[in-house]
């Protein structure tokens, strides 16, 4: 059994939970061959990161030529299928938000998969979201038989459903994971009934690094961490407001946003307008030592998501002992449990979001510990990434 992982952008700072899901699949006796369609654009600051990189193919390096020439000698040798390949991309093709262009290009891309990567002998391929990388894993299938699963995340593959042929993908494939209980009744949703025993839960995992990091007592000084790409569907932005009303109230507390992204400058621009300077924290991207680090410092992690799958960094934070606030969507309140591992507050509301980190901030620290030790235990049981590469080696060795 030879298993290949195909992802859009691979490493990356926020395919964390990928990584470990690999190395946990090879600590089990699994080797995995990497490839990635392009190189990420962000720098890689994490070690682990960097040596995935060493590991990992990269398809478009080929070149544009290299697609055109891979493109042709398929069509050459294999004819039959690969005109059957053309004629699902038209269709795929026509109906996506993305265009026919592009998704010609995903067809070139699978042709170098066949016929440059051929050698590797590959049994069985799988995918980390239900969009692009899935689209080039399809047509691979159509072109070389070679079977292929995906790991559907959400947000974005339950926003355009049809633009990217997800029952198309999921009828062709030989198994599909959700990576909560709501994804899974999202994926019900869009296809046949008959299909429904294809779709599988796998969680998203933390590794030893959080799982077996020896208690940390909770700082005395009040302070909010939250973790993740600055971003509008993030809800930092919010986050922000929330704080100035609590400062402008006599509350005394730090906040520290982890990450960076395309929000950066607006979230600045409000930081300066609310005179929350000595507040607010922005650090940029961090390497996952220092992740640990600050969600360490702080008391209680938030994450006012808009839209979301079911976020690692919830994992990460309550592995650690350290209670979440978030929001009522997707999967989340399949781990943030109200008033045992923290708080939920409906999404784009700054006044719910302002009353529960009152609530948190006149809580006394011995019942936040309390909920962070549930925390603890809640991902021990659910999300040990060992424990989930394991249901999915024995789906991969159901397949053959």
């Amino acid at each position: 059994m030879k298993i290949a992982y195909l992802i859009n952008q691979y490493p990356k700072i926020s395919h964390s939970f990928i990584r470990r899901e690999i190395l946990a699949l090879e600590a089990l006796g699994v080797p995995i061959t990497r490839f990635s369609i392009r190189a990420c654009q962000e720098p890689l600051i994490d070690k682990a990161d960097k040596e995935e990189l060493a590991k990992t193919n990269i398809i478009l390096d080929v070149g544009i030529i290299g697609l055109l020439i891979s493109f042709l000698k398929v069509a050459i040798t294999r004819p039959k299928r690969w005109l059957e390949a053309l004629q699902l991309t038209i269709k795929i093709g026509l109906n996506s938000d993305r265009g026919l262009i592009l998704n010609l290009a995903y067809l070139a891309e699978a042709c170098v998969l066949v016929e440059r990567f051929s050698y590797l002998e590959i049994s069985h391929f799988h995918a980390h979201f239900g969009t692009n990388s899935t689209t080039v894993l399809l047509l691979n299938n159509v072109l070389s038989g070679v079977s292929y699963s995906f790991t559907v995340h959400g947000p974005e593959e339950f926003d355009k459903v049809e633009a990217i042929a997800l029952p198309e993908k999921i009828k062709r494939a030989a198994f599909v994971v959700a990576i909560s209980s709501y994804g899974k009744s999202q994926l019900y949703r869009w296809c046949e009934f008959k299909d429904w025993d294809k779709i599988k839960i796998v969680h998203c995992g933390v590794d030893d690094a959080f799982l077996s990091f020896s208690y940390q007592p909770m700082p005395e000084k009040p302070c909010f961490v939250s973790l993740g790409r600055l971003s509008e569907q993030k809800g930092q932005y919010l986050l922000i407001e929330a704080a100035s009303k609590l400062v402008g109230e006599g509350y005394d507390f730090k906040l520290i946003l982890v990450g960076d992204g395309e929000l950066r400058q607006p979230i600045e621009e409000s930081i300066n307008r609310f005179n929350l300077e000595d507040t607010v924290e922005i650090t940029g991207w961090a390497t996952q030592a220092q992740v640990q680090k600050y969600i360490l410092q702080s008391q209680v992690m938030v994450l006012p998501s808009f839209a979301e799958g079911l976020p690692v960094v919830i994992m990460e934070s309550l592995a650690l002992g350290r209670p979440v606030i978030s929001t009522y969507i997707a999967g989340i309140p399949e781990l943030v449990i109200p008033g045992e591992s923290g708080w939920l507050v409906p999404a784009g509301s700054v006044e719910a979001l302002v009353s529960t980190m009152k609530t948190v901030l006149d809580t006394p620290i011995s019942e936040l510990k309390n909920m962070g030790k549930i925390g603890i235990k809640l991902v021990k049981e659910n999300h040990n990434v060992t424990q989930e590469a394991q249901k999915l080696k024995l789906l991969f060795e159901s397949i053959h």
